[in-house]
């Protein structure tokens, strides 16, 4: 079975859920201001650690461990890193969708030379 949702419908459903888990954690968070924001940044931080670990873990490479994880594990932390910075960048500018695609722009024009499709 394929799924028969629109590219479009699916980011509008992406940035939906952003501006949605932002105004959750929002509302929520315990220490607000300049340093609410510097913890959600930092927050990607212990992301990535969590891809190396489940890397580390899908590899075996802890002797003492050995397999622990699986790479649908990495693929899970690696979606919970670009959720995390999309959400701090929703944090940073509620123009969030527009930056992110004008930045994608111009890192596909400098990468391959064309536009995103």
């Amino acid at each position: 079975m394929t799924d028969q949702t629109a590219p479009s419908e699916t980011a509008a459903d992406l940035w939906a859920a952003i501006d949605a888990l932002w105004t959750w954690l929002d509302t929520d968070q315990p220490i607000g201001g300049r340093e609410g924001m510097v913890l959600r940044m930092l927050k990607l931080s212990e992301e990535v650690g969590e891809v190396a670990q489940a890397v580390i873990g899908a590899t075996g490479q802890n002797p003492r461990k050995g397999v622990t994880h699986t790479w649908e594990d990495v693929q899970g932390e690696l979606c919970d890193v670009v959720i995390t910075a999309l959400v701090a960048l929703r944090t940073l500018t509620p123009d969030t969708r527009e930056v992110f695609a004008r930045h994608l722009e111009r890192v596909t024009k400098r990468s391959l030379g064309t536009r995103p499709l």
